[in-house]
């Protein structure tokens, strides 16, 4: 008997199904309050989160925070009537209006203003990973854990809707025993950026610094990694890591191409890549399971169902699509109304960037007195998995993690 092709085994083993979480979380978020916030740090990260802020109705921001004139007025730009600063200790000091901080500075630079700005009770959002080294990543915790104000470390998964929406899958059992996960990020670019003189040259290009970068590990793996944990509600017992400069040969150390494995005390193993040479497939993570596998790609995700896992109900509200050779259906949360609307197509995938979500879920934690989406706790956990495959990277040698040191934490 011959063997089946790849169209016929995807046929009868698999259906594709488009996940999207309810039409209520896609919707615009309003602030229940007025809100002044100030930007730390507006390169492009900073600057991203100005375009999402702007978004949302009811926030002002009133300063800016840069020590490079030119990425200053850059934001300025964006941000009408907001003031400017080289210091984040002049703006603190000076406008007093500042109810949240936003942290975009470069990774190894976030431990004095996020220290900075909980100290002068502001709420603190920052971005991911934390810290580049463990003394910085133990202090901006400890910081986070004794204030009074909020603090949200910027793990975007955790406020995605379409994520939310697979979790549950997930930890309802709809993959049943859960066999691998894997995940990659792929987006060729040198990560080499030009700066306006020839003295700001390491400011602007800090990622390729082996003395402060985490490199792809740090810079990108991070969200990822924290998404594993929060999907498994576990956190891995070892770490290995590899690495090489592959496509960009100007000198630089820091690998421009990684590799990790790590294993969880269940046997569930995690396989990662990065790598900035070749952009096939982009960014996405992969659940595997007994009974299904669900891929998340950050603006959209599927599940692929096996041939002999159970119908629950729901596939009946499924919108067609077409995936090269392979017919999928789209699952649409409140698909019933959309339908009847004729409007099915409408629910698929995220009207807004990956990063509108984090950023709402911080503004809305502060407004209405909720619990952070993503506290310094888990922002900690993440950290401590990040700096230890980088030591593995840097070493050579496979780290070992203790269920201990994600309990332990700073005090």
């Amino acid at each position: 008997m011959s063997s089946p092709s790849r169209r016929e085994f995807l046929g009868a083993s698999a259906a594709m199904l488009a996940l999207n979480p309810s039409l209520e979380s896609l919707l615009p978020y309003a602030a229940k309050a007025p809100l002044n916030v100030a930007v730390i740090g507006v390169g492009r990260q900073g600057r991203a989160i100005l375009t999402e802020l702007g978004k949302i109705a009811g926030v002002k921001i009133v300063a800016l925070v840069d020590g490079s004139k030119g990425r200053l007025d850059a934001g300025l730009r964006r941000a009408q009537g907001a003031e400017g600063f080289a210091s984040h200790k002049e703006m603190l000091d000076k406008v007093k209006t500042v109810e949240a901080v936003f942290v975009a500075t470069p990774t190894h630079l976030h431990r004095e203003p996020v220290v900075d700005a909980l100290s002068a009770g502001k709420h603190v959002y920052c971005e991911a990973p934390l810290a580049h080294n463990m003394d910085d990543l133990v202090a901006i915790t400890k910081a986070a854990r004794a204030s009074k104000t909020l603090f949200q470390s910027g793990m975007g998964a955790r406020s995605n809707p379409i994520y939310q929406l697979a979790r549950t899958f997930v930890r309802s059992g709809t993959l049943r025993t859960m066999a691998t996960v894997r995940a990659q990020y792929r987006k060729k670019m040198s990560w080499r950026f030009p700066a306006p003189t020839p003295a700001e040259e390491n400011d602007v290009n800090w990622r390729l610094n082996p003395d402060v970068s985490l490199g792809l590990i740090g810079e990108v793996g991070v969200s990822q990694f924290d998404a594993v944990h929060w999907f498994l509600n576990a956190y891995p017992v070892s770490v290995r890591a590899t690495g090489a400069v592959r496509l960009h040969q100007d000198g630089r150390k820091v690998a421009d191409t990684v590799a990790c494995e790590m294993m969880f005390a269940d046997g569930v193993r995690f396989a990662y890549d990065a790598t900035i040479a070749n952009s096939f497939e982009g960014a996405y993570e992969l659940y595997t399971g007994e009974m299904a596998s669900i891929k998340l790609a950050w603006n959209a995700g599927w599940m692929f169902k096996e041939a002999d896992a159970p119908t629950q109900g729901w596939e009946v509200y499924a919108n067609r699509e077409q995936f090269h050779d392979e017919q999928g259906i789209t699952l649409i949360a409140d698909a019933t109304k959309l339908a009847a609307q004729n409007k099915l197509k409408d629910g698929v995938g995220l009207p807004e960037p990956p990063l509108y979500y984090p950023v709402a879920d911080f503004v809305r934690s502060v407004t209405e007195s909720k619990p952070s989406v993503c506290s310094a706790d888990e922002g900690y956990r993440s950290g401590l998995v990040v700096l230890a495959a980088h030591q593995a990277l840097m070493t050579g040698t496979e780290q070992k993690l203790s269920e201990q040191a994600f309990k332990e934490l700073p005090k």
